[in-house]
């Protein structure tokens, strides 16, 4: 038997004042033939989260909720439920997304991964109970992507729409964690996904993309994901710059890994420079950019960029594209041939 074999995934949900939406991701989940284990970790929440994750059970035995005390933050509560989980794959699911039925059986067809993902759709809050009805099904063209191809996905360019891959949720084979030692980077509360697949890629994980789509993403004016510190994205440049620092890769993967961690030091200079205006006022902040120099060019092109931009994605999600039904998907159709 396989590790692809059916009963042999368990779903991760870290969760924080989710009581409205954690409900309907239990549900989701458990509904899912193929997951074994669903662990909840409510990490530090105010409100009765765990409650309502235990009210979503079915009874079958395979729901586990833990409580943490104090918020430890997402890469902690994850890394809590890998270690006390057992089974040999790991989905990860936010507390206010859910899955459509049937998910894992076109991820987990074939058995030539070490991460598996599949498309995303964006659905509203308020339509999410009826999206199944709507979702378009694609086929599955399945392709790998490396190092390169990943890092390259999480770069935005001017003009050209955002479709970040490390937006995607895959299926990870536990096995190749543990060879690898590989945990999500519990310093970081942005972009601790993103990280953990490089870290992932730079020791050779095989990354499959399948576009049949069984995530929902449920998108909130007022989602966590899309509020971050100042301090969140210095962490993440350094991340990249850890994985630089290893060494070991390819001259293509460096340089792109450079450019990445440019992108995100860009951002963190421009957000660093407006946290001063607007805790010190204007004189400060430019006394600040004069102060170092080598951050003007991103200062300067931000505030022009942000004057420039006419559309945003709310809430810091990709923009994704239509499909034929309405829903939104993160992953364009493939074109028949």
């Amino acid at each position: 038997m396989t590790e692809t074999a059916t009963n042999n995934v368990c779903v991760i949900i870290a969760a924080k004042n989710a009581a409205d939406t954690i409900g309907a991701a239990v549900i989701s989940a458990l509904r899912e033939e193929e997951v074994s284990e669903v662990v909840v970790i409510d990490d530090g929440s105010q409100d009765d989260t765990a409650g309502a994750a235990r009210a979503a059970d079915d009874g079958s035995g395979r729901l586990n909720v833990v409580q943490f005390e104090r918020n430890r933050g997402p890469s902690a509560a994850r890394n809590h439920a890998i270690a006390i989980s057992k089974a040999p794959l790991i989905a990860i699911l936010d507390a206010d997304d859910f899955f459509f039925p049937g998910r894992f059986k076109p991820m987990l067809a074939n058995d030539d991964w070490d991460f598996v993902a599949d498309n995303i759709a964006f659905v509203d809050a308020d339509t999410a109970p009826s999206a199944h009805t709507r979702l378009d099904h694609f086929a599955p063209h399945p392709r790998f992507v490396d190092l390169v191809a990943f890092v390259e996905g999480n770069i935005s360019k001017p003009g050209v729409r955002r479709g970040e891959i490390g937006f995607l949720k895959p299926v990870m084979r536990r096995s190749f964690l543990e060879a690898h030692g590989l945990r999500y980077g519990e310093e970081l509360r942005l972009g601790e996904d993103y990280d953990l697949y490089v870290r992932a890629l730079a020791k050779g994980a095989r990354y499959k993309i399948i576009h049949s789509c069984g995530y929902g993403a449920v998108v909130r004016s007022n989602s966590l994901s899309g509020r971050h510190r100042t301090e969140d994205l210095r962490r993440l440049y350094e991340a990249d710059r850890a994985v630089l620092a290893a060494g070991g890769l390819s001259p293509a993967a460096t340089e792109v890994l450079r450019r990445h961690e440019k992108h995100i030091r860009d951002k963190y200079e421009l957000r660093h420079f407006l946290d001063i205006k607007s805790q010190s006022g204007i004189g400060r902040a430019f006394a600040y950019a004069l102060a170092h120099p080598t951050a003007l060019p991103a200062i300067a092109g931000g505030i022009i960029a942000d004057k420039m931009e006419r559309f945003r994605s709310p809430g810091g999600t990709p923009v994704a594209l239509a499909g034929a039904k309405g829903l939104r998907y993160l992953l364009p159709a493939p074109v028949e041939t």
